[in-house]
C-alpha cells in the first residue's frame, strides 16, 4: 500500500507541475453592468468584461478568451487581454468548468469538469456578449482545453450553423497549444497506464482522480475527441488558426494541436518556431510569450500586425 501511495503521489506531482492549478479569488466589487450570473466567477483580467463596451468599425467582433485545464481567466490572460483592449477590441473572458475542492469546498478550481458542460456554459456566455455588445459574431482565443471547449460549442451547442454559415456566432477560432487531437500529457498517460495495470484499474480512473473528467476527455484516443472530430474537425465559414510550440511538454506530441480543414473552412497551422527557431516557450508560457501573442493579434488583425513582423523571442 505504501508503494502504491508513493506512486500515485508521483503522478499527481508530475501532473500538477505541468498545470498550475489556480483557485478562484473572492469576488471583487462588480460594476453595475456585470450580468449577475457572472458576478461569482472571480476577478477578470485587465481590460476584459467591460460589459458596456461597444465594438467599432475597426474591431467589429468582440474577442472571448478561454483558459485551459486547472487555470483561470485572470492568470491566463493577464498579458493578452489588456493588449487587445488597448487596441480598441471589446474583450470578454470567463472561468468555466469549476469544481470545488474536496476538502475546501469554498475554493473552486476551474477547467476540470466535463467539457460538454463547459461548452454549454460558453454558449450562454457568448449569447450574453452578443446581446450586450450588439455584435453579430465573436472571435475566440483558447489556450489548451479552451480550444476544445470552443470547438465543442461550435459543433454541438449552437456556435455555428453548418446549413447557413452566415448565421455562425463565431467568425474565427485561434488556439494556443490546444488538445485538438488528444495528448499523452507528457509521461502522465504512460505512468497512469502502468500503474493501472498493476492495480487492475483503468488509466482513465487514475487521471480522472488527479485532474478531473476534462483531462480524461483530452487523452489520446478518448471517446470524447473521437466524437468531436468525427466527420471533420472544422465548421463551415470559420477561420481557424492553431499555434503550437515544438517545445510543448503538455500537448504531446505538439503537432496534435493542428487541425485538418474541412469544407468551407480555413485552417492556418503555425509553429511558434517558424522564423524563430530559438523560441523555447512551453505550454504554460504560450499565453504570455510575446511572439505567440503577436501571432494571435496577427490572426485577428493582419493589416496592423503583419506576421512577418512577429518578434523573435527566446520564450
Amino acid at each position: 500500500m505504501k508503494a502504491f501511495e508513493q506512486t500515485l503521489t508521483a503522478i499527481a506531482t508530475a501532473a500538477l507541475s505541468c498545470f498550475v492549478i489556480a483557485t478562484a479569488s473572492p469576488v471583487a466589487s462588480a460594476e453595475s453592468a456585470v450580468p449577475p450570473e457572472y458576478a461569482h466567477l472571480g476577478p477578470s483580467p485587465a481590460g476584459a468584461n467591460e460589459w458596456d463596451c461597444q465594438p467599432d468599425e475597426d474591431h467589429p467582433r468582440p474577442v472571448v478568451l478561454l483558459h485551459g485545464t486547472g487555470m483561470n481567466m485572470a492568470d491566463t490572460w493577464h498579458t493578452l487581454s489588456p493588449q487587445l483592449a488597448n487596441s480598441g477590441t471589446c474583450v470578454f473572458a470567463l472561468n468555466y468548468g469549476g469544481a470545488p475542492e474536496l476538502l475546501n469546498p469554498h475554493i473552486v478550481q476551474w477547467g476540470l469538469t466535463d467539457i460538454r458542460g463547459s461548452a454549454q456554459q460558453l454558449a450562454q456566455f457568448v449569447d450574453t456578449v452578443l446581446v450586450r455588445t450588439r455584435a453579430h459574431q465573436v472571435n475566440i482565443v483558447g489556450h489548451s482545453q479552451g480550444g476544445v471547449v470552443a470547438r465543442q460549442y461550435m459543433r454541438f451547442e449552437g456556435g455555428t450553423d453548418p446549413l447557413d454559415p452566415a448565421n455562425n456566432k463565431v467568425h474565427s477560432l485561434i488556439t494556443l497549444g490546444a488538445s485538438n487531437n488528444g495528448t499523452t500529457f507528457g509521461e502522465l498517460q504512460q505512468r497512469a497506464s502502468q500503474l493501472g495495470r498493476r492495480l487492475d484499474v483503468s488509466e482513465k480512473l487514475i487521471v480522472r482522480g488527479q485532474l478531473g473528467p476534462a483531462a480524461v476527455q483530452q487523452l489520446s484516443g478518448s471517446g470524447f475527441l473521437s466524437e468531436l472530430n468525427a466527420g471533420g474537425q472544422t465548421q463551415p465559414g470559420v477561420t481557424y488558426t492553431s499555434i503550437a510550440s515544438r517545445t510543448d511538454g503538455i500537448i504531446t506530441p505538439p503537432e496534435s494541436s493542428f487541425l485538418q480543414p474541412g469544407p468551407s473552412a480555413t485552417v492556418d497551422n503555425v509553429w511558434l518556431q517558424d522564423g524563430c527557431p530559438g523560441n523555447t516557450a512551453d505550454h504554460n508560457e504560450l499565453p504570455s510569450d510575446s511572439r505567440a501573442l503577436y501571432l494571435v493579434q496577427s490572426s485577428l488583425d493582419p493589416d496592423r500586425f503583419p506576421r512577418s513582423a512577429a518578434p523573435c523571442t527566446a520564450g
